[in-house]
């Protein structure tokens, strides 16, 4: 899949740099707060849900320190549904810090530079280049930022039990960054297990996640691959969780509500934090199972139902009051009426 920076906007200033991330991290806490309070996901989905979120949190501070002082580069932000970065910057993150010690060992030690600092400060009175601040920052990025933090194209959770119990014995969820859209998705599968311990299956499931659910596609035809690929799991649940477009001064897509948000802001009936969070929810269900193939290698598989789709919009109460205004049939549109949300300040 070839993957290029060219829609995409470039953030080329430090206070760009402070307003995007500052927006991005608030956001992403509100929309935790809301997921759980609304209860659009269970409290296991939820903490499986923040720990996804908290990566994506993770590699986007990382993306800031590694950008704040470069004058070479500038961090993409995807101009398509999404407002996320685009997904190069993901993988640069990861190749990065593959070579850590390597950039390490070029880098000015940091006892040097502190002492370098504080002869220009307090000797010399003079503020600090920006040439130095970026070593630092360098400095800062690679020996904090840990490669196995940062969001990759797909994150694989573990297995768990259900407590529950009613929708499978198991629980296995896994998120994956799409890269034709450039937004994250969480998926949640319940399954039973055909077999004595779930765990000698697990590099299979593994595996076949990876390969055929990690990336966005109907949700009948990735539950039917996954039961094809897994003759032992017998899924009974898949939810999928899209999160975004981030609705938001920095977008430039098509979207309407995107749209309504700028046209707000340019005539300043709104203020430029203003920002409105799409969510998307799909979920399946098995309503029977059927087996087929010859008599020594019958397979069991899955008779779903139709694929119930939900879609949300989460935003602070001056957003959706101009929404309401500016996008009626797009609301009218939602599972439920616009989840508020804390304004950003």
């Amino acid at each position: 899949m070839i993957v290029t920076p060219l829609d995409s906007a470039v953030l080329d200033s430090k206070e760009q740099y402070v307003f995007y991330h500052r927006m991005i991290d608030f956001t992403l806490k509100e929309l935790v707060v809301a997921v759980q309070a609304n209860g659009l996901c269970n409290s296991q989905e939820v903490q499986l849900f923040k720990q996804y979120c908290d990566l994506l949190l993770y590699s986007i501070e990382a993306m800031r320190v590694k950008y704040m002082y470069d004058d070479e580069e500038n961090m993409k932000v995807d101009l398509t549904d999404s407002g996320f970065p685009n997904y190069l910057e993901f993988r640069y993150l990861f190749n990065d810090l593959g070579l850590r010690e390597e950039f390490l060992g070029k880098l000015t030690p940091i006892a040097d530079l502190k002492a370098e600092f504080l002869d220009t400060l307090m000797r010399q009175k003079q503020p600090i280049s920006k040439r130095k601040l970026f070593q630092a920052a360098s400095i800062v990025y690679y020996s904090s930022a840990k490669k196995e933090y940062i969001f990759n194209r797909f994150v694989q959770g573990k297995i768990l039990r259900n407590p529950e119990g009613n929708e499978g014995d198991y629980l296995v969820s896994w998120s994956f960054y799409d890269v034709t859209h450039n937004r994250p998705f969480m998926c949640f599968m319940y399954f039973n297990y055909n077999g004595s311990e779930v765990m000698d299956y697990k590099d299979q499931i593994y595996k076949v996640l990876k390969n055929v659910a990690d990336r966005d596609m109907n949700l009948d035809t990735m539950a039917y691959a996954i039961d094809k690929r897994l003759p032992k799991l017998l899924p009974k649940r898949i939810k999928r969780v899209d999160l975004g477009p981030i609705h938001n001064v920095f977008a430039k897509d098509k979207n309407e509500m995107t749209h309504a948000i700028l046209e707000g802001i340019a005539k300043k009936t709104i203020s430029i934090e203003a920002f409105a969070i799409s969510l998307k929810i799909d979920e399946l269900n098995s309503e029977s199972e059927f087996k087929e193939g010859g008599i020594f290698n019958k397979q069991t598989f899955q008779k779903w139902d139709k694929v119930f789709k939900q879609t949300y919009i989460l935003a602070p109460h001056r957003i959706i009051q101009l929404l309401y205004n500016k996008t009626p049939e797009l609301i009218h549109t939602l599972t439920q009426p616009p989840i508020e949300v804390a304004g950003l300040k």
